[in-house]
């Protein structure tokens, strides 16, 4: 448990080989947190495997505070847990909003970064929030979205993440508790290309969904904190390697993302995996993840420790 800035207290895990490669972790949602299926995408007798949840969720404390939780934050997170486990370069492996916090780290601190997996892009961009939040993946799935706007008086649909904000944000906890289900749901509803029932329940826990609700539109209310587009700056990573998997019918992050990334940035390579979604435990994209963790386990020898 690493101290923070008040009140803020993170979890962070190390696992496989201590004298292995480096690689680091980075979460999605914002909110969604780490479990332990996120520690087998890497070899551990190759791989020194830290593992931390960020500000708000997971394990990590105080459960789904919005209090000092912004992208700078979470990137001045990442760097201590650098300088406090004496690591001198990693590699970072970051799926959706994980691959933003990893974008963004790494223009921050591109000298610490020895190479990039990231998985089911997502740039931020206010194109990609109305896709999943105001229309587009709604024509996909309008019964699914059915779902998701009924929490939401009919007048006030017009800005849905606005909205979400007054919900969860209520005093009464039944509103609040109400559309944070209403909102996990949706996302885990379109996360794989076939629904994976278990995983959409395990997502509507209410612990699990209040966390990820509350800080994700957090974010998504407040631009994402982000100053600066990350296409803007990704000259800064033309000599970090990097491997870009997404789905071909990724219905949360749109293929349109990894193609706009991929062409901003020189000596990146791209993995469009068929008849896959966003999940990365589609099988598919499982299988290409870890495909990739071996081949940068074999590119990266020595000196990054």
């Amino acid at each position: 448990m690493l101290e923070r800035d008040e009140p803020h207290v993170l979890y962070v895990e190390e696992c496989g080989n201590p004298d292995g490669l480096p690689v680091l972790f980075v979460h999605g949602g914002p909110g969604a947190g780490c479990d332990v299926l996120h520690r087998r995408f890497f070899d551990p007798n190759v791989y020194r495997i830290i593992l931390f949840d960020q500000r708000g969720c997971g394990r990590s404390t105080p459960h789904a505070c919005l209090k000092n939780n912004t992208t700078d934050r979470l990137i001045d997170d990442i760097e201590l847990i650098r300088i406090h486990l004496s690591v001198s370069k990693w590699l970072l492996f970051g799926g959706s909003w994980g691959s933003t916090l990893s974008l963004a780290y790494a223009q921050r601190y591109p000298q610490h970064v020895a190479g990039m997996i990231l998985r089911g892009i997502f740039l931020c961009r206010q194109q990609e929030i109305d896709w999943f939040y105001q229309q587009g993946a709604s024509r996909i799935h309008p019964d699914y979205w059915s779902d998701f706007i009924s929490p939401v008086p009919e007048p006030d649909r017009n800005d849905l993440v606005s909205a979400y904000h007054r919900l969860l944000n209520s005093e009464n906890d039944i509103t609040r508790m109400a559309a944070a289900r209403a909102w996990s749901r949706w996302e885990a509803r379109c996360a794989h290309l076939n629904i994976n029932q278990a995983l959409t329940s395990n997502d509507e826990r209410t612990r699990a969904a209040l966390a990820m609700a509350c800080i994700e539109n957090h974010y998504f209310y407040h631009d994402s904190f982000l100053t600066e587009p990350l296409l803007e700056n990704m000259h800064l990573l033309v000599n970090i390697p990097a491997i870009i998997i997404h789905g071909r019918y990724d219905v949360i992050c749109p293929l349109e993302n990894a193609f706009d990334l991929h062409n901003a940035w020189p000596g990146s390579e791209l993995q469009i995996i068929p008849a896959t979604g966003h999940s990365a435990m589609e099988p598919g994209i499982t299988d290409a993840l870890i495909k990739a963790t071996m081949r940068f386990s074999a590119e990266l020898t020595g000196g990054v420790r």
